[in-house]
């Protein structure tokens, strides 16, 4: 089996074997597949967010589809946040500060949206950005999961610069969550989507994979390591994600806690490699944050298939506007071009963003309320 070459963002030479195919992953197609990929899992998790994973299985059957409205899927705040960090990355180039200054501004602008499902400490950063805090002192203190969940984008944009990707990454954190629990677990999740867009998670090597996590952070985080590289080695095994979860400790399902969204995440990654179906599925299965787990997880393998590795059904069953799959591959195409000099592809109009809203938190409270009803 033979693979063609390709140049990524920075020049660097990479290639995909996909499947038993020989397939070509552009940095164009990396980033776009990253958006998309984002967008289906969060979109296939949200129905089931929070629930154990038996009370998710009796309740939203079958797991390979749609739920959400009328067997169509809406995105959360892991979509949301990560077209922002693709906005901020077209606005200033990759320049870390001008980065940083307008991510910022779109958060500011994102929360007027009334948007359903923000995190707390996400929403006490933005809050403190609109109080006229600067942006690298916004943040508080949480090792929540949400730089996580916005950071895959990151890792494929910077390709094989990992200076550039540590300083991105940070500029995002730090916005929301000072806790360099958080920074740790980002920077994971950035570098695996890094590693995925250069090489195909088919080809990419756990043991230099976990190599690299450790000399970027360097003597820091040995707890995080130590549960990165629980996480590699049992994917090496073969041992399902839903298992994995239950050894650490993850009965009623994955939680928001970045020491356990990210080993769970990157143990569905090597697990399944480029299958990205099947690595959806699983990480579903382990119930919890599955939004969020799958939004990270779809980002990933996204990055390494592009979108024609994406199941064609689940693209075409996104009932997003106006945020649409469109939109998003523009975005992406966008990104690539690595410049400031155009607008964005589709402009995103207040009024319909909010409206889109209000409609997202109507669907949200009634499935709260399904949630009370039988099967149980």
């Amino acid at each position: 089996m033979q693979s063609a070459p390709v140049t990524g963002h920075y020049g660097e030479s990479f290639s995909l074997e996909q499947s038993g195919t020989s397939m070509a992953v552009t940095h164009e197609q990396a980033l776009i597949g990253c958006l998309l990929g984002t967008a289906v899992g969060d979109a296939l998790g949200l129905c089931v967010e929070g629930l154990s994973p038996r009370r998710g299985q009796r309740i939203y059957q079958p797991r390979d589809r749609y739920h959400f409205l009328l067997n169509r899927g809406m995105c959360s705040d892991d979509t949301e946040h990560t077209c922002l960090v693709a906005g901020a990355l077209v606005a200033s180039g990759g320049e870390v500060e001008r980065f940083r200054r307008d991510l910022a501004w779109r958060m500011r602008w994102w929360l007027l949206g009334l948007p359903a499902g923000i995190g707390l400490a996400t929403l006490r950063g933005i809050v403190r950005l609109w109080l006229g805090i600067a942006p690298e002192r916004s943040g508080v203190f949480s090792a929540g999961n949400g730089p996580a969940m916005r950071s895959a984008l990151l890792g494929v944009y910077a390709g094989s610069n990992r200076p550039l990707l540590r300083q991105l990454v940070r500029a995002s954190t730090r916005l929301t969550h000072t806790d360099p629990k958080a920074e740790y677990g980002a920077l994971a999740v950035a570098l695996a989507a890094s590693f995925a867009s250069q090489q195909g998670s088919q080809k990419v090597d756990p043991a230099t994979y976990r190599a690299v996590l450790h000399e970027m952070l360097a003597g820091e985080g040995a707890e995080f390591l130590g549960r990165v590289d629980q996480a590699l080695d049992s994917a090496v095994r073969g041992q399902s994600t839903p298992e994995f979860a239950l050894d650490l400790g993850l009965k009623r399902g994955v939680t928001g806690y970045v020491y356990h969204t990210v080993p769970v995440v990157l143990q569905a990654w090597l697990r399944h490699r480029d299958q990205f179906r099947p690595a959806l599925l699983a990480i579903l299965a382990a119930g919890g944050d599955t939004d969020t787990t799958a939004a990270i997880l779809g980002g990933i393998v996204g990055a390494g298939v592009g979108r024609a590795g994406i199941p064609e059904e689940w693209l075409a069953g996104l009932a997003e506007w106006p945020r649409s799959v469109t939109w998003m591959e523009n975005l992406g195409r966008q990104v690539a071009g690595g410049t400031a000099t155009q607008p964005l592809p589709l402009p995103l109009f207040a009024l319909a963003v909010l409206g889109r809203n209000l409609l997202f938190s109507l669907l949200v409270l009634l499935h709260l309320g399904r949630r009370m009803l039988p099967p149980y």
